[in-house]
């Protein structure tokens, strides 16, 4: 039920791996799904099957009671372990939950929701969705699903989906507590289907510069990105931000159709190639709409799969700058095999290589979980701290048509490197990241503060207007203080534009979404920044 994941940069690299197990086994070829044929007709040697005499055996004569199935099923995910990791296995139950996010859409009630005081609080409603149709509003708790109490029984955020999504046309009724009111609100909500976002915000910074953030590679995206960009050109945009940080990947097409609106006709955007399938080229067409206008894109470590394409691809074609941070490394392309009781395999079958040949998945030798801990290894070795920890082998190594130097076998590095250095920050501010006390406060000083802020029916208004005033930070630091971050005035003298500004940037995200946080965001957001003043320099640029 949740619309637009939230993914926040300064975030633990455990928030990267929740991510990734979503969307690592993004890059399927958006091509018509395979599916199992019996092969009644082949020869008879070839229709013996070890593995199902091998269950049918375990099945009629092991000393306990097992699930043919389930047998299966675990047969299915050893040989897959055995493989790389990026093939997995689906089961019929989890399929649909999975494809849902890159399908652009799912089933539901049409809220954005969060947990918080162990209660269904609603964000936002999604516009024109089933739940701003009724009447719900952003602030209200959800008491009652049903006959089932949801408040107070420490629900969990994927019981809460499970019990609010449902098929168009279902209804499900809700109790509702808004403040203000005596007793519970009733609703009786149709689901219907709800329209999910792959572009996140695009506006334009300044009067030249568009930006536009891209959170995955969906079945929608490059609509999404085509509408957004020539809104953007209208209003005289002359250079762009593609904001790809976080996106873990998706649709190979939506990857490629996105690369090929800015290079030239017959430029390689990718191939792809395995060893039972033939290298194949996809080469960009006629149809660009920013084939030679300034372009930055910005990667970081969960940057993976189809965002690497498209980076690698405008790095690889001299045709823009790279800023931020090493991609995560991902470069497999995985096939969709679909099996007769609703389970499916998504199969590797192919690596992709970038214009100059670099395949930039990084090694998966010594098995998936020293390739998850490499991972995390970057966030102890310095290497988010500093571009000098990184070491590419010489062989590697790759050379571009304009002369620049690029790496294969480890992500694609950045032309500018931008660092997130936690050290310059003080200790007190770091702490206040790490536990989520200024995003928490904001929620509730959202919810607790609605009727003021409702004053405010636009984000430029609140952009002008809203200010963190003294009171609200001395609110905020003795809040802090409850929640285990003693007051530290020196520390706090050091950090306090940060902490307002943040503090600005969640409220007007629980006001106004993505497009109330990101503008005021991006004042402290250092790799935006280094953006910005790359395509302001009067130096020599590369486009």
């Amino acid at each position: 039920m949740q619309f637009k994941n939230r993914k926040y940069r300064y975030y633990l690299p455990i928030y990267f791996a929740l991510v990734l197990m979503i969307g690592l086994w993004g890059g399927i070829k958006l091509s018509p799904r395979s599916d199992v044929h019996h092969g009644m007709f082949a020869p008879a040697s070839e229709r013996y099957n070890k593995l199902t005499d091998l269950v049918n055996y375990i099945a009629s004569n092991y000393v306990d009671s097992v699930s043919k199935e389930q047998l299966s099923e675990d047969a299915i995910l050893g040989i897959l372990e055995e493989l790389d990791p990026h093939s997995q296995y689906f089961p019929a139950e989890m399929l649909s939950e999975v494809n849902e996010e890159l399908m652009g859409n799912f089933e539901g009630i049409g809220i954005q929701f969060r947990i918080e005081s162990d209660s269904i609080t609603v964000i936002q409603t999604i516009e024109n969705g089933p739940s701003e149709k009724v009447g719900l509003l952003a602030g209200d708790r959800i008491v009652m699903v049903g006959d089932s109490l949801v408040a107070g029984v420490d629900i969990k955020n994927e019981d809460a989906v499970r019990l609010l999504k449902g098929p168009r046309g279902t209804e499900v009724s809700i109790g509702v507590f808004r403040r203000g009111v005596k007793g519970l609100l009733e609703f009786n909500i149709v689901r219907d289907i709800i329209p999910t976002y792959s572009v996140d915000i695009a506006y334009m910074p300044d009067d030249t510069t568009g930006y536009i953030k891209v959170s995955r590679f969906s079945a929608t995206t490059y609509d999404e990105f085509s509408a957004a960009m020539h809104a953007l050109l209208e209003k005289g945009m002359t250079n762009l931000i593609l904001d790809l940080r976080g996106n873990t990947g998706g649709y190979l097409q939506a990857a490629t159709k996105m690369a090929d609106e800015f290079l030239e006709a017959e430029e390689l955007i990718v191939y792809t190639e395995g060893n039972n399938r033939p290298r194949s080229f996809t080469y960009a067409s006629k149809k660009g709409h920013f084939e030679s206008q300034p372009l930055v894109v910005l990667i970081n470590e969960g940057s993976a799969s189809a965002s690497e394409i498209v980076a690698g691809a405008v790095q690889d074609n001299d045709r823009g700058m790279i800023i931020g941070r090493r991609s995560f490394g991902k470069g497999l392309v995985q096939e969709q095999l679909n099996l007769p009781d609703g389970s499916a395999v998504r199969l590797t079958i192919a690596r992709y290589y970038t214009p100059t040949g670099r395949c930039i998945q990084r090694p998966y030798t010594n098995g998936k979980e020293d390739y998850y801990e490499d991972f995390y290894e970057r966030f102890h070795n310095g290497e988010i701290q500093s571009a000098d920890s990184i070491h590419f082998n010489d062989s590697l190594k790759y050379t571009t048509p304009g002369g620049r130097t690029v790496y294969g076998g480890g992500g694609i590095m950045p032309d500018i490197y931008v660092p997130y250095d936690s050290d310059q920050y003080p200790e007190y501010y770091n702490k206040l990241l790490d536990r989520g006390l200024i995003f928490r406060y904001a929620f509730q000083y959202t919810d607790t503060h609605r009727q003021e802020l409702s004053d405010y029916t636009n984000f430029d208004d609140f952009e002008k207007y809203f200010t963190v005033h003294k009171g609200m930070l001395l609110d905020f630091i003795a809040y802090a203080d409850e929640k285990g971050v003693p007051e530290d005035k020196e520390e706090i003298r050091e950090s306090d534009q940060r902490i307002k500004t943040l503090l600005k940037a969640y409220i007007a995200r629980n006001l106004f979404d993505d497009d109330g946080f990101y503008p005021i965001y991006h004042q402290i957001d250092d790799t935006f920044q280094e953006a910005i003043q790359y395509l302001a320099s009067k130096e020599d640029k590369l486009y």
